[in-house]
C-alpha cells in the first residue's frame, strides 16, 4: 500500500512537471505502446478493453488524462528495426527475449524503477533471473509459450503427425504455411535437423537454409498475422506457430488440432520494456504495473490463449475453468504439463551468425519472389524472338518471290 500511494505521489509530481506549473491548464499525456498483434484484451468479443481501463485508472485515480495510442507489429524484427531507426518513439514495447538481450547490449532499453512496479510480486520466480535480463532490470515478462504445429483434422492424415516433417511432407503440397520471419522459420528447420538454434557453426546455418528451399516449393505462403484467417477458415492446413494463437483459431474452428514436434522446440517469453527512447517513463512503468493487476492479467490471459508467467493467474480456479471450457486440453498444452521433448531459448546471434541468418532468409524469400518472373520475362524474349525470325524469314520470302 505504501509502494502505490509513492506511485500516486511520484506520478502527480510528474504531471505537475509535464506541464509546466501551470494548474489551469490541461495536457493530455500520450502513451506509446508497440505490442504484436492479436496481444491484447482490446473489448471486442465482451472482452475486456484494458488499454480504456488503463486510460480511466488515470483519470479517476491519478487525476491524469492519457491516451494510450496503441499500435502493433508483426515479427520482433520489425520492431528492431523501427526503433532503430528513430522514427518512432515508443514507451512501452514487448519483444521476446533474444530480442531484449540484444536491445540491452545496444542500449536500446531503459532501466525499470520496480519500486513504481510492486506487481512485479506476482511474476513466478521461473521466469525471474533469465540469461537475456540476469538481473532483472530492464523487463517485465507478459506471457509465455512455445511452438509447435497446427494442422486441420480434416485435411491431415493422422500417421503423419507427430514430427517436424509435417512441413516438409509433399502430400501436403500448397497447404502449408511458414513463418514470415527468419528466427522462427529457420528455427522450425533446426530444430528439424536436431541442431541448437544458438549455434554458431557456419554449416548448422547453411544446412538449414538448404531445407527451406526445400521446403519452399511445398509453401502456400509465408505468414504472420495472415495465419489466423488462413487456418480458421480451412484455407491453409498446416502452420508452426505459438501454443497461444493455437487456442484462438481453435476458437474459430474447433478442426484443428495442436502437437509439440518430437525432435523439439523453442520456449520464449514476451516481455514489457520501456525504450530508452521514452519521453514518459514513469507513466510507462504505472502502465506495465496496471498490467499486472489481477483482474487486468487474467483478461489478457483470457483473450490472448496465452500462458501467463503471473501467479495470481496460473492459480485462479475461474481462469482454469475458462480456459477448460474453450479446450478440454489446455493447461496440458499452454503450460506444457507432462511433456517430454527438448526446449530451446531463442539467444541473440553474435553479429557474424545474425549477418549469415538474415543474409540466407533473403536469398530464400528474393528467390521465392523473383524465380516465377525469370521463366515469365524469358518467355517473353524467347516468344519475341520466334516472332521476329518468323516476320523476317516471311519477309525475305515475299520479297523473293516479287
Amino acid at each position: 500500500m505504501i509502494k502505490r500511494y509513492l506511485l500516486l505521489i511520484c506520478l502527480a509530481v510528474f504531471v505537475v512537471f509535464s506541464l509546466g506549473g501551470c494548474a489551469t491548464e490541461t495536457k493530455t499525456l500520450t502513451l506509446n505502446v508497440y505490442n504484436w498483434g492479436e496481444y491484447i484484451s482490446d473489448g471486442s468479443e465482451d472482452s475486456l478493453d484494458v488499454n480504456a481501463e488503463f486510460e480511466a485508472y488515470c483519470r479517476d485515480e491519478l487525476g491524469l488524462d492519457v491516451l494510450v495510442n496503441y499500435t502493433t507489429y508483426a515479427s520482433n524484427e520489425d520492431m528492431y528495426n523501427k526503433l532503430k531507426s528513430g522514427s518512432a518513439t515508443y514507451d512501452v514495447v514487448i519483444p521476446s527475449e533474444y530480442m531484449i538481450e540484444k536491445m540491452i547490449a545496444e542500449d536500446m532499453l531503459s532501466p525499470l524503477d520496480f519500486s513504481n512496479i510492486p506487481n512485479y510480486q506476482y511474476i513466478d520466480d521461473t521466469f525471474k533471473n533469465l540469461f537475456y535480463d540476469p538481473e532483472n532490470t530492464y523487463s517485465v515478462p507478459y506471457t509465455c509459450g512455445m511452438v509447435g504445429i497446427i494442422y486441420n483434422s480434416e485435411m491431415v492424415d493422422e500417421e503423419d503427425l507427430g514430427s517436424w516433417d509435417l512441413l516438409w511432407n509433399e502430400k501436403y503440397k500448397g497447404q502449408i504455411l511458414q513463418f514470415n520471419n527468419p528466427r522462427d522459420a529457420f528455427g522450425t528447420a533446426i530444430y528439424w535437423a536436431g541442431d541448437s538454434v544458438n549455434s554458431t557453426d557456419e554449416a548448422v546455418w547453411h544446412k538449414a537454409a538448404e531445407n527451406l528451399k526445400t521446403q519452399k516449393p511445398l509453401i502456400q505462403s509465408y505468414v504472420m498475422d495472415e495465419i489466423f484467417n488462413k487456418m480458421k477458415n480451412g484455407s491453409a492446413a498446416i502452420a508452426p506457430y505459438y501454443a497461444g494463437d493455437y487456442m484462438t483459431m481453435y476458437d474459430s474452428n474447433d478442426l484443428l488440432g495442436f502437437y509439440y514436434p518430437e525432435e523439439g522446440t523453442n520456449v520464449f517469453v514476451d516481455a514489457m520494456c520501456v525504450p530508452s527512447c521514452t519521453k514518459n517513463k514513469e507513466l510507462a512503468e504505472c502502465y506495465i504495473n496496471f498490467m499486472l493487476e489481477k483482474d487486468i492479467a487474467i483478461a489478457n490471459a483470457e483473450y490472448i490463449g496465452y500462458a501467463s508467467p503471473h501467479k495470481l493467474v496460473r492459480e485462479d480456479e475461474e481462469y482454469i475453468a475458462y480456459m477448460q471450457d474453450w479446450h478440454e486440453d489446455v493447461m496440458e498444452i499452454l503450460y506444457a504439463e507432462d511433456m517430454d521433448i527438448p526446449t530451446e531459448y531463442f539467444e541473440s546471434l553474435a553479429p557474424e551468425t545474425l549477418s549469415l541468418q538474415n543474409s540466407l532468409w533473403e536469398t530464400l524469400k528474393i528467390e521465392n519472389a523473383v524465380e516465377p518472373w525469370i521463366y515469365i520475362t524469358a518467355g517473353i524474349i524467347v516468344g519475341a524472338l520466334l516472332l521476329l525470325f518468323l516476320f523476317n524469314f516471311l519477309l525475305k520470302k515475299y520479297r523473293n518471290n516479287y
